[in-house]
C-alpha cells in the first residue's frame, strides 16, 4: 500500500510545469498532456522523490475522480477506523492505544534479558525502540533526505555536467561543493534540487 502524497512536482523535460498538492498537479499535468506537450512528463513525490503514477485517461474530471479514490490521496485513518468493532475478536496487543502484536525472532539470551526487565519484554522493547529513535533521529532524517535527492538526481540529472561530483558531494555532506556542481544546471532542476536537499546536509 502506498503512503498518501502531500505535495509533488511535475517536470516536462527539465521544465517544472506544476508543483503543489497532488490534485492541483494532476490537473495541470492533464492540461499539458491535452495540449500536446512534446516532452515526457515525470511527477515526483516532494518528500521521497519517488515517481508518482497517475492515470490520465479520460477527461480532467475522470482523472481527479480516480485520483481521489486512490491510495495516493487516502487520508490518515481516524481512531474510529483503527479500533476494532465490538464484533471483532480481541487479538494480542492493545489496539486502542496503538499497540500492535507482531512476531520477532531473538536468541534465547535476548529473551532472558528482556524478560528480566521491569514490565517484561514488551515494555523493554518499546523503551529500546523509543530511545533508538531519539538518539538516531538526526541521522535517520539526513539519510532519508540524501536518498530522496539521490533518487531525483538519478532520474533527472544523470546527463548533466557535474552529476557524479554532485553525488559525491551529497554523500560527503559537503553542501558548498554540492551547490557548485549544480550551479550550471537548468534553473528549474537546480531550484528543485536545492529545495529537496535542504535537509540533506548537517
Amino acid at each position: 500500500m502506498n503512503d498518501p502524497i502531500h505535495t509533488c512536482t511535475a517536470f516536462a523535460g527539465h521544465t517544472c510545469i506544476a508543483t503543489g498538492e497532488i490534485q492541483q498537479v494532476a490537473r495541470q499535468v492533464k492540461q499539458a498532456l491535452d495540449q500536446g506537450t512534446p516532452n515526457s512528463i515525470l511527477i515526483f513525490d516532494d518528500a521521497t522523490s519517488e515517481p508518482v503514477e497517475i492515470d490520465f485517461r479520460g477527461t480532467p474530471a475522470d482523472v481527479l475522480t480516480r485520483l481521489e479514490q486512490s491510495e495516493l490521496c487516502a487520508p490518515a485513518p481516524t481512531d474510529a477506523e483503527t479500533e476494532p468493532t465490538a464484533a471483532s475478536p480481541r487479538g494480542p496487543g492493545r489496539p486502542k492505544l496503538g499497540v500492535v502484536a507482531r512476531e520477532i525472532t531473538l536468541l534465547p539470551r535476548h529473551w532472558d534479558w528482556l524478560n528480566s526487565q521491569p514490565g517484561g519484554a514488551s515494555v523493554a522493547l518499546r523503551k529500546l525502540v523509543e530511545e533508538a529513535r531519539r538518539v538516531h533521529a538526526n541521522r535517520d532524517r539526513l539519510r532519508k533526505a540524501q536518498e530522496s535527492v539521490y533518487r531525483f538526481l538519478s532520474a533527472m540529472a544523470g546527463n548533466l555536467p557535474g552529476y557524479e561530483e554532485a553525488l559525491r558531494a551529497l554523500f560527503a555532506n559537503s553542501s558548498d561543493r554540492f551547490a557548485e556542481q549544480i550551479e550550471a544546471w537548468p534553473r528549474d532542476i537546480r531550484q528543485h534540487v536545492m529545495k529537496i536537499s535542504a535537509s540533506a546536509f548537517t
